[in-house]
């Protein structure tokens, strides 16, 4: 084999085995933005791209955590998907500064379309009143796919701050702002017990588009995987001129 031939083929290894343990981690459901302020209303994105290349993703179903729940919550249809908001009893009741939570939302589920392979779509959902006792909130979520594949992203973050195998969706609480940032308004505290999950009524433009053209971090871990595999033709080019001939 010439060194020309060898040296692309330490290339290769080295690109596929960078990209084989980078690309996983991109694959699971994030909420986006990461953080909210506690205390406050936000709106977050439920990102779920489609890593599959023989099955679309048909069903998403995220949790709602109980232990703290949100009064408010309210869904943004999305083209082609239907959406199911369950309310569940809160036992025991939850006591907050804006008084007692005793039924709350507990489930989100979206069906009825496709996230094709190499595509993900983005599900919007406005929520508060964030807590302010605690510094996460986390979505536990479920993917199903056409082939009956399905996926539970519901590990918790891990203390040491490494990903965990399917990590589940984490919103990061932070002490607020003062400044509305958020673009959600929050109801007044005394309508939170006459105040039920609704869809917004707002159209929704937004249409699922290819990974690749929105993902930085893909980008950058490509780039990663091409300066890895420029170093590993480098090394096995200084070894073969230096190995004697036979």
């Amino acid at each position: 084999m010439s060194i020309l031939r060898r040296a692309l083929a330490v290339t290769a290894g080295v690109t596929a085995l960078t990209l084989g343990l980078a690309l996983p981690a991109l694959a699971h459901v994030t909420v986006n933005p990461k953080t909210a302020e506690k205390g406050g209303f936000t709106k977050v994105a439920f990102r779920v791209p489609n890593e599959r290349d023989d099955a679309s993703t048909t069903k998403v179903e995220v949790e709602l955590p109980t232990d703290h729940p949100l009064a408010f919550v309210s869904v943004r249809p999305v083209p082609g998907w239907d959406v199911k908001v369950t309310e569940g009893k809160i036992d025991p009741p939850v006591q907050t500064k804006y008084g007692e939570i005793s039924e709350a939302v507990t489930k989100i589920i979206w069906s009825g379309g496709k996230v094709e392979p190499g595509q993900f779509q983005e599900f919007e959902v406005s929520m508060g009143f964030m807590p302010d006792n605690v510094d996460q909130l986390v979505f536990p979520a479920t993917q199903t796919y056409s082939s009956g594949e399905v996926v539970k992203w519901a590990d918790e973050p891990k203390a040491d701050g490494s990903e965990a195998e399917h990590p589940a969706p984490t919103l990061k609480l932070v002490a607020p702002t003062g400044d509305d940032t958020h673009g959600a308004a929050a109801p007044s505290p005394a309508a939170e017990h006459s105040a039920a999950p609704s869809v917004v009524p707002v159209a929704d433009t937004s249409t699922a588009a290819p990974a690749a053209a929105s993902d930085g971090t893909a980008r950058l871990i490509g780039g990663i995987g091409i300066a890895v595999g420029i170093a590993g033709v480098a090394v096995a080019v200084l070894a073969l001129r230096r190995r004697p001939a036979a």
